[in-house]
């Protein structure tokens, strides 16, 4: 899982210092005449889609992190399908993670003793070994 989040980052710096360099060109030369002005307005032209399409590709990333922690989430704390929470948070975002975190079940995580993964402290069995 860690890998991918340094792909994703590493893809991420790469599209960003790619949108740097392009603009890096246009600060280099010397500034235009006043009636030469327009270039300025085709360098933001070309610059815009480059951060529009790296604002979408950080939203995506940030919403694939927060459907993974809301799957770990719901199984560490025993809830009954942990994908169903994931849809919810999937098809209505900011709001499907408040009605997530106003639901779910509230304790203390501990340390199972037969399994060593997290499990919720008022559980009786644990959710990966069901001890």
């Amino acid at each position: 899982m860690r890998k991918i989040y340094l792909t994703s980052l590493a893809l991420l710096l790469a599209l960003m210092h790619l949108a740097f360099l392009q603009g890096g060109t246009v600060y280099a030369q010397q500034d235009p005449p006043p009636e030469e002005c327009l270039s300025c307005f085709s360098c933001s032209i070309v610059a815009l889609p480059i951060i529009v399409i790296m604002v979408i590709i950080v939203i995506f990333l940030i919403n694939i992190a927060l459907l993974v922690w809301v799957a770990r989430d719901a199984k560490i704390r025993g809830m009954d399908n942990p994908v169903i929470w994931m849809l919810l948070v999937f098809f209505t975002g900011f709001i499907g993670l408040i009605i997530y975190l106003l639901a779910r079940t509230q304790g203390y995580i501990i340390i199972c003793e037969n399994c060593n993964n997290k499990k919720l402290e008022i559980l009786s069995k644990c959710p990966h070994c069901e001890k």
